[in-house]
C-alpha cells in the first residue's frame, strides 16, 4: 500500500450519445439528484467527459482536466458511485449517514466499512432504504461527506436488528483523500498518478485497508505502522477543516455524551429503566401482543438517553429473548416465545407491578417529525399540500360512537376511530380473561362489526383477536378524503384516487405524456399545462376526459414521464404513493 504507478489500460473521450447514456445511470443510480445537480458534476455540453478504464474494470468518469466525479465498480453501471469531490459540489446527491463523532471517523479515513453501532441515529429514527442503496458518510458538524457506499441491508432489518446488528453496514467504496480525489491527472497514460494500485481496487472491494497514498515512504525511515498511524492521524485531522466549494454556512457540532465505558451492572440498569419508561408511554395494551424486535426497536431504543449506545449482548442477558424472560419471570411482563416466528412475544403488562408503580417516567419534548411525502421544495410559489384519509361513523358503528360519548357527526383519523372502539372494549371490559390477545364480542360490537356481513345461516363470531378489530372497525365505516392547499380545503366521499401519468405512441412515432386525475389535488390543468410548456420546452394542451364531465388531462409532448413525476412531488407536494406511470413506449 505505498506509493507507486498506476497502470491506466485506456483512456478516452465520451462521445455525446455516451454522455447522455451515463447521466441516464446517473439519474436513475441517484434518485433524488435534481437536474442542477447533475450539472454540477456531468456539466452539458460545454466540456468533456473523459473515462479511464483500469485493468481490474472499474471505470472512472472526469471532467477533462479536472477531478474525477465518478466511479464504476462493475463497469457495467450497476454499481455507479459519486466521488467524494463530487459530493463536495453536491452535499446532497446522496442521502448521508452521520458518524457519531471523530473516534470513527478515523477508522472510516483509514479505509474501515462502516458498521452499525458507528452511526448516530436521529431522533425521528433512520429513514426508509432497502439493500444496495448509495449513500454517503458526514461527520457532525460538517455537511462535506468522507466516504461513500452502498447498503448492506434494509432499514427494517436495521431496526429489527437495532444496536447489537453486527457486520458492515455500509462498506467503503471510496472515501477522503482517495486516489480519484487526490490527483486531478489521474488517468494520464503520459503521466501516471503516484498511489497506491491497492487504491483503484479499493473501489471496487469491499474493505479497504488503507489512506497511505498520502505518504511517500520513500525517503522515510520510520516503521510502516508508525507510517500508517500517522497518515490516519493526519487525515482525521483534516476533515474538520473541509469545506464545501462557495458555501460559508457552518454547523453547530452536535454534542452526543459518551457511554463506551458502563459496566454490565449499568447496563443491565439502563434497560430496565428503557423498558419501564417504555411501558407507561409509548405500550398500550391495545397494542399487545407485540414481537419482542418492535418492542426493542420501536419503543425501548427511542427511550435510550441522548448519545447513548444501547447493546444487549453487553449486559448480563446477552439476548434480548432471556432479558424479556427474566422480567416475565419477575413479573412485570408476560411473554410467551412464538414457535413459528421463534421470536418472543410480549403478551401482557402487570401494571400494578410494584417496580411499575414506583417508576416515575420522565417527561421528554417531542421534537417534530417532518412529513417528506408532503413537503413542497423550498422556493417554490406553491402552496403546501396536505392529504389525509378520515373516516365517519357509519349506521351500523353509531352505537359504538354513541356508548362512548363520541360524536356520530365528525370525521375521524384512522388512529382515532381505533381508539373510539378499544375506550369501548374497556368500558365494557371486554377483554377476554383466559387469553388478554383477543376481545369478547357483546351483541352491540358484534353488529357494529359484522351485521348484514355475514351470510344468512352462518353463525356469527363470538370474539375476535386485538390486532384486527381496528381495521374490521373501519372497515365498517365511510371513507372520505380530506385534501388541503394553503386556505382551501375540500372533503370528498370516497378513497383519494391517484394521478396517473402515461406515455404513449402517437402517428410518426413520436410521444405523447398524458397526465390526468389533477382535480383530486386542487390543481389547474390549464395553468399546469401552460408551466409545463415553458420548463419542458415542448407543446401543451389540454381536454376533457371523455364521459368524465369536469375532469380534464393534460397532454405534453414527449416522453417526460419520469420528469413530470418529479415536478409533481417537488413543487406540488403530491406524495408518490398517489402517482401512478405507465410507460406503453417500452416493450
Amino acid at each position: 500500500m505505498f506509493k507507486k504507478h498506476v497502470d491506466v489500460k485506456a483512456l478516452q473521450r465520451l462521445s455525446g450519445a455516451d454522455k447522455k447514456k451515463l447521466r441516464r445511470t446517473a439519474k436513475e443510480r441517484f434518485p433524488q439528484a435534481s437536474d442542477a445537480d447533475l450539472d454540477a458534476i456531468l456539466p452539458p455540453k460545454v466540456v468533456e467527459v473523459t473515462v479511464a478504464k483500469y485493468p481490474n474494470r472499474v471505470l472512472v468518469y472526469g471532467i477533462e482536466g479536472e477531478f474525477p466525479m465518478l466511479f464504476d465498480i462493475d463497469g457495467r453501471g450497476h454499481e455507479l458511485f459519486p466521488t467524494v469531490y463530487a459530493l463536495w459540489k453536491v452535499p446532497d446527491l446522496l442521502p448521508a449517514f452521520t458518524l457519531k463523532g471523530g473516534e470513527v471517523s478515523r477508522f472510516i479515513l483509514g479505509g474501515a466499512d462502516l458498521m452499525f453501532p458507528g452511526i448516530s441515529i436521529p431522533p425521528e429514527g433512520l429513514p426508509s432504504f432497502q439493500p444496495g442503496q448509495p449513500w454517503s458518510v458526514k461527520v457532525p458538524g460538517n455537511p462535506a461527506p468522507i466516504a461513500v457506499g452502498a447498503t448492506t441491508m434494509s432499514s427494517n432489518e436495521a431496526l429489527k436488528a437495532g444496536d447489537s446488528a453486527d457486520g458492515r453496514y455500509v462498506p467503503n467504496e471510496g472515501f477522503y483523500e482517495d486516489i480519484v480525489v487526490e490527483d486531478p491527472n489521474y488517468a494520464s497514460p503520459s503521466q501516471p498518478a503516484d498511489s497506491s494500485e491497492d487504491h483503484v481496487e479499493g473501489m471496487h472491494d469491499s474493505t479497504i485497508e488503507g489512506e497511505e497514498a498520502a505518504v511517500d515512504v520513500s525517503e522515510s525511515h520510520t516503521t510502516d505502522h508508525d507510517i500508517h498511524v500517522e497518515a490516519v492521524e493526519d487525515l482525521t485531522a483534516g476533515v474538520s477543516e473541509v469545506k464545501l466549494p462557495e458555501d460559508n454556512a457552518t454547523e453547530e457540532p452536535t454534542e452526543e455524551r459518551e457511554h463506551q465505558n458502563l459496566s454490565t451492572e449499568e447496563i443491565d440498569s439502563l434497560l430496565d429503566k428503557c423498558l419501564l419508561q417504555a411501558l407507561h408511554t409509548s405500550v398500550k395494551d391495545k397494542d399487545l401482543p407485540i414481537p419482542g424486535s418492535t418492542l426493542w426497536s420501536n419503543h425501548i431504543l427511542p427511550c435510550r438517553p441522548t448519545g447513548v449506545t444501547l447493546d444487549i449482548k453487553k449486559s448480563s442477558h446477552k439476548k434480548l429473548s432471556k432479558w424479556l424472560q427474566s422480567k416475565s419471570s419477575a413479573g412485570l411482563i408476560s411473554s410467551k416465545e412464538d414457535k413459528h416466528k421463534k421470536e418472543v412475544m410480549l403478551l401482557r403488562i402487570n401494571r400494578g407491578h410494584p417496580d411499575y408503580m414506583a417508576f416515575k417516567p420522565e417527561k421528554r419534548v417531542q421534537e417534530p417529525v417532518v412529513q417528506h411525502d408532503n413537503v413542497v421544495a423550498e422556493g417554490s410559489s406553491t402552496k403546501q399540500l396536505e392529504v389525509a384519509e378520515i373516516y365517519k361513523p357509519s349506521s351500523h358503528v353509531n352505537p359504538i360512537f354513541m356508548a362512548v360519548g363520541a360524536d356520530t357527526s365528525k370525521y375521524y383519523s384512522a388512529s382515532e376511530a381505533s381508539d373510539i372502539v378499544f375506550r369501548y372494549v374497556e368500558k365494557e371490559n371486554l377483554v377476554k380473561q383466559t387469553d388478554k390477545a383477543k376481545v369478547v364480542l357483546d351483541v352491540a360490537l358484534c353488529d357494529a362489526l359484522y351485521k348484514g356481513a355475514i351470510k344468512k345461516g352462518s353463525a356469527y363470531p363470538t370474539e375476535i383477536h386485538k390486532r384486527d378489530l381496528g381495521s374490521t372497525f373501519l372497515n365498517r365505516m365511510q371513507i372520505h378524503h380530506r385534501v388541503a392547499r394553503g386556505n382551501e380545503v375540500v372533503i370528498r366521499k370516497g378513497a383519494i384516487r391517484t394521478i396517473q401519468i402515461m406515455t404513449e405512441r402517437r402517428q410518426g412515432n413520436k410521444k405523447m405524456t398524458r397526465l390526468s386525475g389533477l382535480e383530486c389535488f386542487l390543481m389547474d390543468p390549464d395553468s399546469l399545462a401552460s408551466e409545463l410548456q415553458k420548463k419542458f420546452a415542448c407543446s401543451t394542451t389540454t381536454a376533457e376526459l371523455p364521459g368524465k364531465k369536469g375532469q380534464h388531462e393534460v397532454l405534453v409532448q414527449g416522453g417526460v414521464i419520469d420528469d413530470l413525476a418529479k415536478h409533481l412531488v417537488d413543487h406540488y407536494g403530491v406524495p408518490k404513493r398517489f402517482i401512478e406511470v405507465l410507460d406503453k413506449t417500452k416493450r
